[in-house]
């Protein structure tokens, strides 16, 4: 099967810009997996490149990124841990949710697969973990740094010779690594296992797997890579990797893709259909036009936080209205307005605190716009924009006389 790759990026810990790649099969993806590299290493490391387009050529779609400060990133790694790492991942699998569809494999390889464990929890449609030569513990890179250890202690901060690249390592990474325990989480993961690991690994030993193994509950499984090492340099040990993985895998997958799932639903243009998703207590699956989104509630509130909330999308809706018609009149004018930013907040507040309303008893809703206008703009034409933000027809619609009629569909 041919596999295609697309070039992206998306925002990591912090706002920084994340390198990814993103391997697609020809024909449409069984499923996403999302792939966590070594300790300093890329996602162009070989075994990433190779693992990822074994699982494209099987019909598995896999994004594999950079960690902020490292390959392509950016960010400084001397200021990120392990802790950001985890964080990375879990931007990496909103970023796939909102555009794609999201992941239901998640692939650690060394660190990064002590990182996917860690994450699991936090990526609700995952179905499926795989690790492959991952520590059992994050603090097992810590031997790695120990020669500068004490240098990083008296001077908070140390260059350390990783992989034959210099790296910063400052004492908030050492630190982090330490607080970090990785038995309840795998625990509670709750999500199939596939533990690989090379009885001769001499990085990471291979009592590593045995803890990983001992601590997980069913399903789980093992596969030995014999003699394979590490970072798996060699062609033949990434491909019985990819092979093994997408075999093992399958059984997930396409399991999970009809299994209380519902198929995204269509809609004709100008209207909207809102459906279940069947993969969570409030997930909903919304087609606008050809558009897809997906709306759930926060975990607070029993949902899996796997997209906006109702009240998410109406601001948003209001948003890009407001947004779209401060564009439009500013075009108009011939105003030199360079870009908006709408924010916007909901809130139940006491009718009685509400100087402006008809309602005196009671709550009434209370909807924040704050407006950030970039340009060369006088105060004068600031003012007028202010004004034309409650012109937006969806500010109308809001504050207007508003009837919804429900009717049940026929069967």
């Amino acid at each position: 099967m041919a596999v295609r790759s697309e070039k992206l990026t998306f925002a990591g810990t912090g706002g920084s810009a994340l390198a990814a790649r993103l391997d697609l099969p020809a024909g449409e993806a069984r499923g996403v997996a999302l792939f966590a590299h070594c300790f300093t290493c890329t996602k162009d490391i070989f075994a990433a490149a190779r693992i990822a387009a074994g699982l494209a050529e099987q019909g598995i779609a896999v994004l594999r990124f950079d960690f902020t400060g490292l390959g392509h990133s950016e960010g400084e790694f001397a200021n990120t841990n392990f802790s950001s790492n985890v964080d990375d991942l879990v931007h990496a699998a909103d970023y796939l949710r909102q555009t794609r569809q999201a992941p239901r494999l998640l692939i650690g390889h060394s660190l990064g697969g002590a990182a996917v464990l860690a994450a699991a929890a936090r990526v609700p449609e995952a179905v499926a973990v795989a690790t492959i030569g991952a520590p059992a513990d994050p603090g097992h890179v810590g031997h790695l740094i120990a020669p500068a250890k004490a240098e990083i202690e008296r001077h908070g901060e140390a260059e350390v010779v990783l992989a034959g690249r210099p790296f910063r390592i400052q004492k908030q990474f050492l630190e982090d690594i330490s607080q970090h325990n990785l038995e309840q989480a795998i625990r509670g993961l709750r999500k199939a296992l596939l533990v690989f690991h090379a009885p001769r690994d001499e990085v990471v030993g291979i009592t590593n797997a045995g803890r990983i193994f001992a601590a997980a509950k069913h399903p789980k499984s093992f596969v030995s890579l014999d003699d394979a090492d590490h970072l798996l340099s060699r062609k033949a040990d990434a491909m019985y990797v990819a092979n093994v993985l997408a075999a093992w895998a399958a059984r997930y997958l396409d399991g999970a893709a009809t299994a209380g799932k519902a198929a995204a639903p269509a809609a004709a243009p100008g209207t909207v259909v809102v459906q279940e998703a069947g993969t969570g207590r409030f997930a909903q699956h919304i087609a606008a036009g050809r558009h897809a989104l997906r709306a759930d509630e926060p975990l607070d509130f029993g949902g899996d936080d796997s997209g906006p909330g109702p009240y998410d999308l109406l601001l948003a809706g209001l948003g890009a209205c407001t947004s779209m018609t401060l564009r439009l009149y500013a075009e108009r004018k011939g105003w030199p307005l360079q870009r908006v930013s709408v924010t916007l907040a909901h809130e139940k507040i006491h009718a009685q605190d509400c100087a402006d309303c008809e309602t005196k008893e009671g709550r009434v809703d209370r909807i924040t716009r704050r407006l950030a206008l970039s340009g060369d703009l006088d105060a004068e034409q600031r003012a007028k924009l202010l004004e034309i933000a409650d012109k937006c027809p969806v500010h109308r619609t809001l504050t207007g006389e508003v009837r919804i009629v429900t009717v049940l569909a026929q069967e």
